[in-house]
Formats: structure tokens, sequence, C-alpha cells
């Protein structure tokens, strides 16, 4: 309940990219079941059980047939037209949106929709470090590598804003000497991006 409180006081938003085609797939990865629902639904009430200043869930590929099939609470869903850009464009218009709707916002968190091991748990461990920290940047850590989810202090939007191509927010720890925490995620490594990662999915959610 502190950390929650602590949210709201300190005007974080999130952001949700969904905006990728599945190519490897065949089909929107983002509705692959997972514990009796859509992946995308699993990240969206996972996220929703929180008071983020601001909610937005950015679609593209598939995004008719996806809407279909989620309820998106309280997310805004933005249409990124230009997704075959790469998750950078998906960033950018996220940001972009969640600026719009609170201008001093102070933090963003950045989930995907495929990691279906993400919790409240990682997502309060993420929120506590950055703020705890005062960091500018704070990413899952697996595998010895960094990635999503991830959340970034208003002193690094202007990096987002310039990230391009298929560069997720990554990019940053090497490109710029931003400062930043890490949170161990066992499990955060995967995600779906084949049919052999569904089936795997399939096994792993028995155990």
């Amino acid at each position: 309940m502190i950390l929650k409180s602590l949210i709201r006081n300190n005007k974080i938003g999130v952001v949700i990219l969904a905006a990728g085609s599945s190519s490897r797939l065949g089909y929107p990865k983002q509705l692959v079941e997972f514990e009796g629902k859509p992946m995308l639904q699993h990240i969206i009430d996972v996220a929703g059980s929180f008071e983020f200043e601001t909610e937005v869930l950015v679609l593209g590929a598939g995004a008719e047939e996806i809407k279909e099939k989620i309820e998106p609470g309280k997310f805004e869903i933005l249409l990124n037209e230009n997704w075959q850009e790469g998750m950078a464009s998906s960033i950018r218009t996220g940001l972009e949106r969640s600026l719009e709707k609170e201008k001093d916002l102070e933090h963003l968190l950045i989930l995907l929709s495929d990691q279906p091991f993400v919790s409240e748990e990682r997502i309060e461990a993420l929120i506590k470090e950055q703020l705890d920290g005062n960091s500018e940047a704070t990413f899952s850590e697996y595998d010895g590598d960094v990635g999503v989810p991830a959340i970034f202090s208003s002193s690094v939007f202007p990096y987002l804003k310039e990230l391009k191509g298929d560069h997720g927010a990554k990019k940053l720890v090497y490109d710029k000497k931003i400062q930043f925490r890490t949170v161990k995620f066992e499990k955060g490594n995967f995600d779906v991006d084949t049919k052999d990662d569904v089936e795997l999915l399939k096994k792993l959610e028995k155990e």
C-alpha cells in the first residue's frame, strides 16, 4: 500500500508496447493464451492494478483483431501507424501521448506484451528501486543482460524520443552514459516469438 501511494505521488506513467507483427509466429503473439487469457490481457491486468498517472497501450499490426479480444480497462489504445519501423517508433509514440496526457510526468514504465512472467511484484520491485535510488533508469536484469520491463525518469525522455528502428530502450545503456540500476527478474528472458516458444510456455504454465 505504501508503494502504491508513492506511485500516485510521483507521477508515473506506463506504456505497454504491443505493435509487433509476430512474423515468426504467424499470428498475433499478443493473443497467445497464458493462464486462461491472452498474454496481452495478462499484462494489462497486472499494470491496471496500480494507480498510474497515465496508461497507454500501443498497438500496430493486427490491431483490429487484438482490440476485439482484449479488455483494455484503464488503458488508452493508441495505434502506431509506423509500427513497421520497429520498437523505437512505439516507444516514441507511447511517450509522446503520455506527455500529452500529463506534461509533468516524472517517470515512465515500459512493458512488453510477450513477457508472461511479469507480475505485480516485479513491477513493484522496479519502481521501488527507481524511486529509492533516484535513478535515471532501472532495468530488469536477466541472463547477464538488461532489458524491459524498465522504468525511466523524465531526464531520459529526450533520449527515448531519439530512438530509431528496432532498437529498444536498452540501446541507451550503450549509447548514452545514463545512470541506471537493475532488478533481477527470473524468467525475464522468456518471450514468445515462435511456435516452439508457445509450446514451452504451455509446459511452464503447468509447473
